[in-house]
C-alpha cells in the first residue's frame, strides 16, 4: 500500500499569502490531484504533462464559474512553480 501524496509538503515552498489562500490552493490542489488521478491514473504532480492540467481546467471545470476556473488557474500556477524550482535545482 502506498502513501498518499503530500500536497502541503510538495507546496509549502511556493505557498503565500493569507492563511486563507494558503488553504484555498490546498484544497483546489487536492481537488486536482484527485480528478487526474481518477481520469490519468497520475496520482502526484511530479508525473503530470500539460495536457492533464489543461484538461483539468478546461474539462473538468467546464461548468464551473468564471471566477473558480481563474483561482484553479492560479493554483495551477503554483504548481508548475513548484515543478520549474526542482528543474533549476538540478542544473
Amino acid at each position: 500500500m502506498s502513501k498518499t501524496f503530500d500536497m502541503t509538503l510538495f507546496l509549502s515552498g511556493v505557498l503565500t499569502g493569507s492563511k486563507a489562500t494558503q488553504q484555498r490552493h490546498l484544497r483546489q490542489a487536492r481537488i486536482m490531484q484527485a480528478a487526474i488521478q481518477q481520469r490519468r491514473q497520475r496520482d502526484n504532480p511530479w508525473t503530470w504533462q500539460l495536457k492533464h492540467v489543461r484538461w483539468f481546467l478546461t474539462q473538468y471545470l467546464k461548468n464551473h464559474s468564471d471566477a473558480s476556473r481563474y483561482y484553479y488557474g492560479l493554483t495551477a500556477q503554483l504548481i508548475w512553480k513548484r515543478l520549474a524550482q526542482r528543474q533549476m535545482s538540478r542544473r
